[in-house]
């Protein structure tokens, strides 16, 4: 395997960085699982609540991209690395599906996605120089913050949305194997007051997110 320079990483992650914001550049290695599922009629409200709610999820996604991509980055062990831009890989899924059904509903992503991004790199990143194990372990509590989200989601949305549903109990199923497989692969388990405290900081970005 030929060792890239600083420059190519510079440019590799570059490019990543600018296919993740940027929309439609992307493709998803799977369909939409909304595809199967019918159309239904909404409320302009209903429409624009669950509008907020996908862009939300979303910018989760982008978060995601930039958190695994950061990781793999600075990850110490080969194996360690594979297994981020493997779960990085399913994410562009979830990501696209998101950007597809934001389409549906004549939605735009967050404007601020750019900032989820480079925030989410850095956390990334700095935990992977950390240690292999506190990267991993930040995998699992995020993916289990993700999964509270979706859970709530499936609640908030309109019954007859079948198309959302199906897409937010597809990535459900997906955050909750990439969770356990981190701390399967040795990640640490972090204590209460950490996962409280990103609970409180992503507060602030599904809050934003929604509006803009």
């Amino acid at each position: 395997m030929i060792a890239l320079s600083v420059i190519d990483k510079f440019i590799t992650q570059s490019d990543r960085a600018l296919r993740t914001i940027a929309a439609g550049e992307q493709t998803s290695d799977r369909p939409s699982p909304a595809r199967q599922q019918p159309h239904c009629e909404m409320t302009d409200s209903e429409r624009a609540h669950v509008a907020g709610l996908m862009r939300v999820n979303h910018a989760g996604e982008v978060c995601a991209q930039a958190l695994y991509q950061g990781q793999a980055l600075t990850a110490k062990l080969p194996e360690v690395r594979l297994e981020m831009e493997h779960a990085a890989a399913e994410e562009v899924d979830h990501l696209v599906w998101c950007e597809e059904r934001l389409n549906e509903l004549d939605a735009k992503p967050s404007i601020l996605n750019p900032l989820w991004y480079g925030m989410s790199f850095a956390i990334g990143a700095t935990a992977g120089l950390v240690s292999d194990k506190v990267s991993l372990g930040f995998v699992a509590a995020t993916e289990d913050l993700v999964c509270g989200h979706l859970s709530s989601h499936l609640d908030k949305i309109p019954e007859d949305d079948k198309r959302t549903r199906a897409v937010l109990e597809q990535m459900h199923e997906d955050e909750l194997r990439h969770g356990e497989a981190a701390l399967a692969a040795g990640g640490y388990e972090f204590p209460a007051p950490i996962k409280r405290g990103m609970s409180e900081v992503a507060k602030v970005m599904t809050t934003l997110a929604y509006r803009c």
